[in-house]
């Protein structure tokens, strides 16, 4: 008889184990799904500025059309990387950061649109909104590392791979030299 309690009770800290690992895979899982939404949301916001500042250096700088198409392109690409493609946005984010660095450099070479109090305002919410994607960036990173390490890690990774759960791909802007290059900008 002692058996049965002993079976019964190894058996009932075994679901309590499995309870409590999955309760906190799930609320990483949903972590880390929080912070991609709000990625999304400021890579879109991001998105949306675009058309502003390009019309407002274009009355500047007509001849620029490269530019100007590689802008239009990136955000293109920003805003058809899909819900849960963490790569293709991160590839979209390389060329977004890059297309945008060559734009800020035609602006340098006209005062007047320095100057400008509308432009001027862009400039000043698109680095707002640059500063929400890192802090956003960063707090992704933080949540799959969270769920990685629980994944990968005993005893806990003996019941994720069979509850369904993985690991998560990082957000990283892979060409960190092109983005911080200088564009060459020629007249």
């Amino acid at each position: 008889m002692l058996w049965v309690w002993i079976l019964v009770g190894v058996v009932a800290v075994l679901l309590l184990a499995v309870w409590v690992i999955y309760n906190g895979l799930v609320r990483l899982n949903e972590r880390v799904d929080e912070a991609w939404s709000d990625i999304t949301v400021q890579l879109k916001y991001r998105a949306d500025l675009i058309p502003n500042v390009v019309n407002t250096v274009k009355g500047y700088a007509k001849h620029e059309k490269e530019a100007f198409e590689s802008v239009t392109k990136a955000r293109s690409e920003v805003m058809a990387a899909g819900a849960n493609d963490v790569k293709g946005a991160a590839r979209a984010e390389d060329h977004m950061s890059a297309a945008l660095g060559r734009i800020f450099a035609i602006a340098e070479a006209y005062p007047e649109l320095k100057a400008n109090t509308n432009f001027v305002k862009l400039q000043d919410q698109l680095q707002d909104t640059e500063e929400k994607i890192q802090a956003a960036r960063r707090f992704y990173n933080n949540g799959v590392k969270s769920l990685n390490v629980k994944v990968k890690m005993f005893p806990s990774n003996v019941f994720a791979k069979r509850l369904g759960f993985k690991a998560r791909e990082y957000f990283e802007v892979k060409d960190r030299a092109a983005i911080e290059e200088a564009p060459e900008v020629s007249f």
